[in-house]
C-alpha cells in the first residue's frame, strides 16, 4: 500500500540542475555529510517526525555525487526517518561500497542488529540535541548506545547548537569513541571568530583529540554572506573564517559535506555546484583539500582501504 505524504508548508526542494563546479576536487573525494529522504511511498517517514520533506532518492544522490566530482558519500540518517534506517541501508547497499552510513538507533538495539547495520556499511550513530528537530533521548540511554557500538569501531556524530555546548560539555567529553561534530557546532557567525562562543568550541577540540568537526553547512549558518546562487563563486564569506580556523588548527580532524538535500532551509536553496566552490575558501591549497576531502574521511569511514 502506497502512502502519500504532504510536505511541510513552505518546504524548499533541492536545487535542480546544479552548476558544474570549476573547482576540481582531488581524486577519491568524499561528500561526508548528505542524506536520503524516502521516497516516502517506499520508505515511509517516521510518525514522530518534526517535518515532512520532499523525496530525495539514492539515485538522485548518486547522480549529484558524480556531477559534482565526488567519488563517495557518507549518508547520515535524517531525523524525518527516526530510528527506521531502511532507506539508509538500501542506499548503502545500492552504492556498491561507495557509501558509508551514520544511523539513528534506540537503546534496545541488539548486537545482532548492530552487526547487520555494520555489514551494510554503517560506521556511526547520530545523537541529535537540536530541540526543534527531535525529542531528546535520556543521556543514560545515549551512554548505553555508545557502549554498545564502541566495540564495532563506530563513532558518534553529535548535532547541537553553540549556546547549548556548556551544558553538554561533560557528556560529550566522556563519550568512549571518536566524536564528530556536525557543522562546527552551529556557531553564530555574526559574532567574532575569536570570540568567547567559538573559542569554547576550539577548546573542546584542542583538549579532546577524539573530537572531529564537519566544516559543512555554510548555507545554514550564513547571515550576511553572498549565497551559492547566480554564478557566485565565493559564497558565504561570513562563515568561511570559522571553518578556516578549524582547518588550520585541526587539519587531521575535519570533514566536509554538501548536506544535500538541505533539510529545513528557510531562506534559500543553494546550487550545490556553487556550494562546492566554497571549499576553496576554507581549504585553499591542494594539500588541505586532499586532507579534508580524501585522507580524513577515508581514515574514518574506509580504514580498511587506508595503507
Amino acid at each position: 500500500m502506497s502512502t502519500t505524504f504532504e510536505k511541510t508548508p513552505g518546504w524548499l526542494d533541492w536545487y535542480q540542475g546544479p552548476t558544474k563546479p570549476s573547482l576540481t576536487l582531488p581524486v577519491g573525494a568524499v561528500d561526508a555529510h548528505c542524506h536520503v529522504f524516502g521516497p516516502g511511498d517506499e520508505f515511509p517517514y517516521a510518525p514522530e517526525r518534526k517535518y515532512t520533506p520532499c523525496d530525495a532518492s539514492k539515485d538522485q544522490l548518486f547522480a549529484l555525487r558524480d556531477h559534482l566530482g565526488f567519488a563517495r558519500n557518507v549518508i547520515v540518517q535524517a531525523t524525518c526517518h527516526g530510528k527506521d534506517n531502511r532507506a539508509l541501508v538500501d542506499a548503502l547497499i545500492a552504492s556498491n561500497g561507495k557509501a558509508r552510513g551514520v544511523a539513528t538507533v534506540g537503546v534496545n538495539i541488539t548486537t545482532e542488529e548492530i552487526q547487520a547495520l555494520h555489514d551494510a556499511g554503517v560506521r556511526g550513530v547520530r545523537f541529535n540535541f537540536v530541540k526543534r528537530l527531535v525529542d531528546f533521548m535520556p543521556k543514560a540511554d545515549l551512554e548505553a548506545i555508545a557502549a554498545k557500538i564502541a566495540p564495532f569501531g563506530w563513532h558518534i556524530v553529535i548535532y547541537f547548537e553553540a549556546p547549548d555546548l556548556p551544558e553538554l560539555w561533560d557528556f560529550f567529553t566522556n563519550l568512549p569513541t571518536t566524536v564528530v561534530v556536525d557543522h562546527m557546532g552551529r556557531p553564530d557567525v555574526s559574532k567574532d571568530v575569536n570570540g568567547e562562543e567559538f573559542e569554547l568550541f576550539v577548546k573542546l577540540m584542542r583538549e579532546h583529540s577524539n573530537i572531529w568537526s564537519k566544516l559543512s553547512c555554510p548555507e545554514r549558518l550564513s547571515v550576511t554572506g553572498p549565497k551559492a546562487l547566480d554564478s557566485e563563486t565565493r559564497p558565504y564569506t561570513d562563515v568561511a573564517p570559522f571553518a578556516r580556523r578549524l582547518m588550520e588548527l585541526f587539519p587531521e580532524r575535519v570533514l566536509w559535506g554538501t548536506d544535500w538535500p538541505h533539510p529545513n532551509l528557510k531562506d534559500h536553496m543553494p546550487d550545490d555546484g556553487l556550494l562546492v566552490e566554497y571549499i576553496a575558501q576554507i581549504a585553499p591549497t591542494e594539500t588541505e583539500r586532499q586532507q579534508l576531502l580524501v585522507d580524513n574521511p577515508m581514515r574514518l569511514y574506509w580504514p580498511e582501504e587506508v595503507a
